[in-house]
């Protein structure tokens, strides 16, 4: 029997990402765990208010949304301990300016470089609609087709009430074959 948990966000893990914005002429970088898709080429990020970033996201309408992989797991916990109104976050990680003119993580194996279309705000949060400009892959995590290998790139997931960081990189199995197997 199912137990019901009232009106509780249930479509976690999700995955861990750092947003990148110029803020005050430096880079400037956020934690964020609460993205989702909105079609094949526009994604939703969603900060609290009071986040430092959004000024420059409100500034400039540019961003970017770098994927959490191990490998940067312990930086992109740091910018989300710290708050960049107290500390200056410019210096975590090095960065490139992309073609839209939004930071990227260098060492970030998969960044989109976005455009703000559009800003829902809700009770405590601005939720920015973003159009993906570009999208960039270190050549290591692409399958041979030149499509993004997850199983091999292994991206940080976030879950939500526990706070707990998950590893990913096993397959269930192929989209599409279970049911096909059943018809």
């Amino acid at each position: 029997m199912k137990k019901d948990l009232g009106s509780v966000l249930a479509l976690y893990p999700t995955p861990l990402t750092v947003v990148g914005a110029v803020v005050n002429g430096k880079p400037n970088w956020v934690l964020v765990g609460h993205v989702g898709i909105m079609g094949h080429d526009r994604i939703m990020v969603s900060l609290a208010k009071p986040h430092y970033t959004n000024q420059g996201i409100y500034e400039s309408r540019k961003l970017s949304v770098n994927i959490v992989d191990e490998a940067l797991l312990a930086k992109a916990d740091y910018v989300g301990c710290v708050s960049g109104n107290k500390t200056d976050k410019s210096g975590v990680f090095a960065c490139s300016m992309g073609q839209s003119g939004a930071p990227l993580i260098d060492e970030a194996k998969l960044s989109m470089e976005c455009t703000v279309e559009d800003i829902y705000e809700t009770k405590g949060f601005d939720n920015f609609i973003l159009k993906i400009d570009h999208t960039y892959a270190e050549e290591s995590i692409l399958s041979e087709d030149g499509k993004i290998d997850y199983g091999v790139f292994k991206p940080v997931l976030f879950e939500m009430p526990g706070y707990t960081y998950l590893k990913t990189g096993d397959s269930a199995a192929k989209c599409m074959t279970l049911g096909r197997e059943r018809q």
